[in-house]
């Protein structure tokens, strides 16, 4: 992105480059929104760009700010969300636009939370504030910004279920092997959907029997500098495991030898709802569910799936084990339907993404 400074744009360019960059902040701005900003100097030629950096760091509009200096005197400000009008461990956004000589603003999503009113703000410093419309809120919505969006809207972190099958929909052969169903491209692509996300969660059964790491690795094997607290879910005793304490009613137990990558946390439970009160009850926005098949099929029976992260290999398998399976569904009105969001060729495979279709 940074090849694009002094490129003239749109401010609709201008938005395509904030939500590039909010996708950076995925993960790693938690509980913070990940935020994504564009500076457009006086002649309408791209002069900074950022996004949310790790809490206590600076917001989009600061690290955008910095990268255009004083080309942004007389500049356009194009940003995902609506800038922070408030102080806390950082200072109010707005107020560094308008000290920074910004005359026009461009904001797609405002902030109803008690940060929010940095439109009216500038409006009252003489910037034209212009909100965006229904087609960029869908753009936004589906970049880096559509977690933090639903986890205000719903209350909840959104979830999603991370399936790898053959063209059949097995993710493991009839004698159990399963390594790999997909490319590598498309297992590098996984670990870096992990890296985006708060918290990944699997089974008892899927933990005992595949031992995963359940880290997020670049393609060179290095962790990630963002990596998802792990979370196993099931009635069953794992190795390891020291009983803390009961949150959100549910017994918590920690398991540390072996796993200093990131935090591991067995559940002690079945249910969903109350897995998801648990996440409720938490800062995470984005949690990722990836197995077994059990796991994610009762996830997905239950309707508490809101997105499918599908990896599709070019494999006919004709027997196996299901990437997905639900007693709840034996007739096809209970099937729990999703429309496409996107479509693309990874290595061999493809990759789908899904949301639930209301």
């Amino acid at each position: 992105m940074l090849s694009c400074r002094g490129q003239a744009a749109s401010p609709s360019e201008a938005l395509w480059l904030a939500v590039r960059a909010a996708e950076y902040a995925r993960g790693l701005s938690t509980p913070n929104p990940p935020v994504g900003a564009t500076i457009l100097d006086a002649e309408g030629h791209v002069c900074g760009i950022g996004c949310t950096q790790p809490p206590g760091g600076p917001h989009a509009e600061i690290e955008a700010l910095r990268m255009a200096g004083e080309a942004a005197r007389g500049g356009t400000a194009i940003v995902t969300l609506e800038p922070c009008n408030s102080w806390g461990k950082t200072g109010p956004c707005s107020h560094a636009l308008a000290e920074a000589g910004i005359t026009v603003l461009h904001y797609v999503f405002a902030d109803t939370t008690l940060f929010g009113g940095g439109a009216q703000y500038l409006t009252e410093r003489g910037v034209t504030c212009i909100q965006g419309d229904d087609a960029q809120r869908a753009q936004v919505r589906l970049g880096g910004l559509g977690a933090w969006l639903h986890k205000q809207e719903t209350g909840r972190p959104r979830v999603t279920v991370k399936m790898a099958a053959t063209l059949d929909g097995f993710s493991a052969a009839a004698d159990g092997t399963s390594q790999w169903i997909t490319g590598e491209e498309a297992r590098a692509d996984a670990h870096l959907e992990r890296s985006r996300v708060d918290a990944i969660v699997v089974g008892t059964g899927t933990f005992a029997a595949d031992n995963p790491a359940l880290t997020a690795r670049d393609p060179h094997g290095n962790l990630y500098p963002h990596q998802p607290h792990r979370y196993v879910i099931g009635t069953s005793a794992l190795a390891g495991e020291v009983e803390l304490t009961h949150v959100s009613g549910i017994p918590s137990c920690a398991i540390s030898e072996g796993y200093a990558a990131a935090p591991l946390t067995h559940l002690r439970t079945r249910e969903w709802e109350d897995v998801l009160t648990y996440f409720a009850d938490s800062d995470y926005q984005d949690v990722l569910v990836e197995g077994g098949p059990r796991l994610v099929g009762d996830l997905l029976a239950r309707g508490y799936a809101d997105r499918v992260l599908m990896y599709t290999a070019p494999m006919i398998l004709g027997q196996g084990l299901s990437a997905a399976h639900s007693p709840l569904i034996d007739t096809l009105p209970n099937a729990q339907r999703f429309q496409f969001v996107s479509c693309e060729k990874v290595g061999a495979d493809l990759k789908l993404v899904l949301e639930r279709k209301l």
